[in-house]
């Protein structure tokens, strides 16, 4: 049987039972070991706020309807980050090249359950790195999230950059953005979390709870206010902040999964006068300058690429490794008190 994590309704978590399926030609079936939870993206499932349960998504004039929603409880096999061992290719893929054979450790995307069946060209180069251990491999979505917000920076060497959140997808930014030459200031309302840029490379941090901080972000850039911000908490005042912290024509790369009206986004401030740069970062496409050499394959596994030379630690990131049966706490950690835990991962 197959284990499938699935959501029933808002804030009501399952493990449901299934029947393990045949592999069909041109699919890879793969064991999951780990599977990351987000605590972004996937609570807004979990809580009921994403807008695919209330609206429907026309992907090709890409703007969503009134209508019947995109998706509907019970939502099964949420999830982005697994890693796991090859147990069976389809027999006529045998010799593709970079494509996994049985045995191998492999990372990639066939969300919360216990076995995936995904298709080959979604699998080729995706064995993990020799050496590295299989737990970072769930880090490898995550990390490009962080990566492509970096890359929508446009960030110069020596420049200042605000990094607005530091939970997982908020660390790696800041440490992505240290290794672009950037000097970090990063943001949080949590002490550890603050305490834990500093070890990713932030040169500053200030704590949100102030209300000054795009003050201090001023005062600590001589006055000029951060070349770029980087906001990706989520939260619609962090925003508002992040756009009061840059100079004039600066840029502010919005990359968290904002719910619901803009309360406390006040357009008519600083973005007005200071003419802003506000750019939307989403992990389904890279920076459109950058498309005719980036992808988000190449995201991903330059990232697992910087993982594996030592240059980004992801092993200090995981907080909570938690076994299959106990989603539900897992998903009411997140929820309920997201002080105590960093990366969330389930094990299979």
């Amino acid at each position: 049987m197959e284990r499938v994590v699935q959501f029933t309704g808002p804030r009501q978590v399952e493990v449901a039972e299934h029947a393990r399926a045949d592999l069909p030609l041109g699919h890879v079936r793969v064991r999951t070991e780990y599977s990351g939870i987000s605590a972004g993206t996937e609570l807004t499932a979990y809580r009921g706020t994403n807008p695919y349960l209330t609206k429907a998504w026309d992907p090709e004039a890409r703007i969503f309807r009134d209508g019947a929603p995109g998706i509907e409880y019970p939502v099964a096999g949420w999830g982005y980050s697994e890693v796991g061992e090859v147990l069976e290719v389809s027999p006529e893929l045998a010799g593709t090249p970079g494509l996994p054979v049985a045995g191998d450790l492999v990372w990639g995307i066939w969300g919360h359950r216990s076995e995936g069946i995904v298709p080959a060209e979604r699998m080729i180069g995706h064995t993990l790195p020799a050496g590295m251990e299989p737990l970072a491999g769930a880090f490898a979505r995550v990390g490009a999230i962080a990566y492509n917000s970096v890359l929508a920076g446009g960030i110069n060497l020596g420049e200042d950059v605000a990094v607005f959140g530091q939970g997982v997808i908020g660390l790696l930014a800041t440490r992505l953005a240290h290794l672009s030459g950037a000097r970090v200031i990063a943001v949080d309302a949590l002490d550890s979390r603050l305490e834990a840029a500093r070890r990713y490379g932030a040169q500053h941090t200030l704590d949100a709870r102030t209300g000054t901080v795009a003050e201090d972000i001023r005062q600590a850039t001589g006055g000029l206010g951060a070349d770029v911000a980087i906001e990706i908490s989520g939260v619609h005042p962090a925003l508002h902040e992040a756009i009061r912290s840059v100079v004039v024509n600066g840029r502010v790369v919005a990359s968290g999964f904002y719910q619901g009206d803009g309360n406390g986004l006040r357009l008519g401030d600083e973005f007005h006068h200071n003419r802003i740069q506000l750019i939307s970062s989403q992990i389904g496409g890279v920076p459109p300058h950058l498309a005719h050499r980036w992808t988000v394959e190449r995201l991903q596994q330059s990232f697992l690429r910087l993982v594996a030379e030592g240059q980004v630690d992801v092993s200090a990131l995981v907080s909570h490794i938690v076994p299959v049966a106990d989603a539900a706490d897992a998903y009411m950690l997140l929820d309920e008190r997201p002080a105590e835990a960093l990366q969330v991962i389930l094990e299979f």
